[in-house]
């Protein structure tokens, strides 16, 4: 019953405003004979000065007065009935007033019947937190009321993280991966989601962050998918095309065949395998960090030898050719192995400079710079 006075009363509001400047009464329009009134008395006192100024006879002037009055009376007559007829203008506003007064409140409420829920009781907002159906802001209103009362409850953190993920929230999404980690302990799924949404954070890329929690997440599950995908993302922004190439598609092999996450597995392993070099023809001096830790077995001066001659044997051919990202990818890890942090900075520069910062490559050299501890300006740590 309130919700029905309330549309009454606002119903009303409406109509007044609306009908107040039709009820002001407007000011009568002249009518087209009035100006010939003003003209014929005009006329009328011109005659009488022309006639005592000697200008006109006697006789002249009164037939002059008798025409001139003539047309006087019926010009005022004429302005007298225009005057009585009622104005179009009024008939207007009455018809305006009353579509006002009674249609458009009566089409107000057949839209109202027709499209909304007259039947529907009123919901208060404590109302609809306790009963939110399918409204996703009203469940995440609900649970953060309850965590800010609750902040030690692991499950609503667990609950509410992913929600978070799926509403573009990454923020508070790590946030809430963080306290359900830190009060329900690791999980595989747990830690993956936790990763993920570091992973969104920073744009894009699998951050030394992220990469842990993946492999805290492999170690409780060797079979996650998720946490296998951005490994494997994660070598391939290093520059470990093979490694990133292996990991892909053994993740390809142990997926089912409709899993969601295979077409993009599948891409990677395309551009992977267009991109893979020709082992057979490549010359044995373009060192991996494997190559430089298995020569370790070696004396030391041999040792040495070997591994300055491949690292300056790359650097050599990427003077040459330094569109090879990878290259540079290589070349910067395997300076910072040999201690030769120097040239690692200056092996960072030239690569930006094939590389540009802004782009998705220069990003990687950027990464991969503050992950051994060279800044962006190349200086080091």
């Amino acid at each position: 019953m309130l919700f029905w006075i309330l549309v009454a009363i606002l119903t009303a509001a409406v109509a007044a405003v609306l009908i107040l400047p039709l009820m002001r009464a407007a000011a009568p329009l002249p009518s087209r004979h009035s100006h010939d009134v003003e003209v014929y008395r005009d006329q009328l006192d011109e005659l009488n000065r022309d006639r005592e100024a000697g200008l006109i006879g006697s006789e002249e002037a009164e037939l002059a007065k008798a025409e001139i009055a003539r047309r006087l009376l019926s010009a005022s007559a004429a302005d007298t009935t225009a005057a009585e007829e009622p104005p179009k203008r009024l008939l207007s506003n009455r018809l305006a007033q009353a579509f006002i007064l009674l249609c458009l409140p009566a089409v107000g409420l057949l839209l109202y019947l027709t499209t909304g829920s007259p039947g529907v009781p009123a919901q208060p907002l404590a109302a609809r937190l306790a009963n939110p159906g399918d409204d996703i802001s009203i469940l995440i209103a609900k649970a953060e009321n309850h965590l800010a009362v609750n902040p030690d409850d692991g499950a609503g953190w667990d609950l509410l993280a992913p929600i978070y993920m799926r509403n573009g929230r990454v923020d508070d999404a790590v946030a809430a991966y963080d306290r359900a980690i830190r009060l329900l302990g690791p999980t595989a799924a747990r830690l993956g989601g936790y990763a993920e949404a570091l992973v969104v954070q920073s744009g894009g890329l699998v951050t030394v962050e992220a990469q842990s929690a993946l492999q805290k997440a492999l170690a409780l599950d060797a079979n996650d998918p998720r946490s296998e995908f951005y490994l494997a993302l994660g070598l391939r922004q290093e520059g470990k095309n093979a490694e990133a190439l292996a990991a892909f598609r053994k993740l390809a092999g142990s997926s089912p065949a409709d899993a969601p996450w295979l077409p993009l597995v599948n891409q990677h392993i395309a551009e992977l395998g267009a991109a893979e070099p020709n082992t057979a023809a490549a010359p044995p001096a373009n060192p991996t960090s494997e190559d430089i830790a298995a020569a370790e077995e070696l004396d030391a001066g041999d040792r040495q030898a070997m591994i300055r001659g491949m690292v300056d044997g790359l650097a050599s051919r990427l003077k040459e050719d330094p569109d090879n990202f990878e290259g540079w990818m290589r070349l910067i890890r395997s300076y910072v192995v040999l201690d030769q942090r120097d040239k690692a900075r200056d092996a960072l520069r030239e690569g930006l400079n094939a590389f540009p910062a802004n782009g998705e490559q220069g990003k990687q050299l950027l990464a991969l710079g503050r992950e051994l501890g060279i800044d962006a300006s190349g200086e080091v740590k």
